[in-house]
């Protein structure tokens, strides 16, 4: 068997684990990857590789996710159920295990209606769930979902997603533990700003026992500025933006407003850290690859561990 996951390594270690994002480009253009990858380097554990994020075309993850570890970075390629039947995705797995990628992000997808090709047909041939379940069944039984050999099996760190803050808040719980149940080794989660019910959800994962089956980092993203709050809180499905924030920002000299986000979320880290549960978090700087190191200085993650 080839070797693992570095950042499952570090997770099973006991460390706390820090993990970046990085979008594929509008274009063939890997000097576009190379310069966001270069502030990426050294601070996280592993990068998200997004796959056509907010149903716009981009180059794909796995060719991203190449040129990401060219770079030195371990990524984490994103495979969403929207675009590809179960043929696609199985084989898609296999060569990206082949060209040394070893963990895997299961998502939906968000809807092609919001996307740049609303007229495009959503597969969804298979959802996150049972795609969760297919790679679990390709790397611990050596099978296809139709039931034949593999030659080798693909033994990828399987991710999955979570928010807790959609609705109904009681049910998002029981979609986790499905995830668990189907094979999830790891969970990243919406980007977080509602703490309060964050740490009801985290509460319950203790409760139910599924923080001892799956690591959950919970996702952090640094504000921008006034507008992107408001947008975030008022425009993304999902999203549960309280408006303390909002006024926190507003409180603040315009110059500054950007300095205050990184604040905002490099307390939540701090937190997260002493959290019951918490295995790391997914910092999600938005277009702002090149303000990770100072975010992972001030939030105290550095040096990160080599394992």
């Amino acid at each position: 068997m080839k070797s693992g996951s570095n950042f499952e390594k570090i997770l099973k270690a006991g460390h706390f684990a820090f993990t970046g994002e990085l979008g594929p480009p509008r274009g063939a253009n890997i000097q576009v990857i190379k310069e966001k990858a270069a502030p990426l380097k050294g601070n996280v554990d592993m990068v998200n590789i997004t796959d056509n994020q907010t149903a716009m075309v981009r180059m794909s993850s796995w060719a991203a996710a190449m040129f990401v570890m060219q770079e030195g970075l371990e990524p984490n390629y994103q495979m969403v159920c929207r675009d590809r039947n179960r043929l696609a995705m199985q084989s898609d797995i296999l060569g990206a295990y082949a060209h040394g990628l070893r963990n895997i992000l299961c998502l939906s997808g968000d809807h092609q209606q919001f996307g740049d090709h609303p007229q495009a047909k959503g597969v969804f041939d298979i959802d996150s769930i049972q795609l969760v379940a297919t790679i679990k069944k390709m790397r611990d039984e050596g099978k296809f979902l139709g039931g034949a050999d593999i030659d080798e099996p693909p033994k990828m760190f399987i991710g999955a997603a979570a928010n807790p803050f959609a609705d109904p808040f009681e049910w998002r719980i029981h979609r986790l533990a499905k995830k668990v149940e189907a094979g999830a080794d790891f969970i990243q989660t919406q980007c977080v700003f509602n703490m309060k019910k964050m740490r009801e959800w985290i509460k319950m994962a203790n409760d139910m026992g599924l923080t001892e089956k799956v690591y959950i980092l919970p996702g952090v993203t640094p504000m921008k500025s006034i507008g992107m709050a408001k947008y975030m809180k008022s425009k993304v499905p999902g999203m549960d933006v309280p408006d303390e924030i909002i006024k926190r920002l507003q409180g603040v000299d315009k110059k500054k407003v950007a300095d205050e986000g990184i604040n905002i979320a490099c307390e939540q880290i701090e937190e997260f850290k002493t959290m019951k549960g918490v295995a790391g978090v997914h910092l999600m700087a938005i277009e702002w690859e090149h303000k990770v190191p100072e975010i992972a200085e001030r939030a105290k993650v550095l040096p990160r561990p080599q394992v």
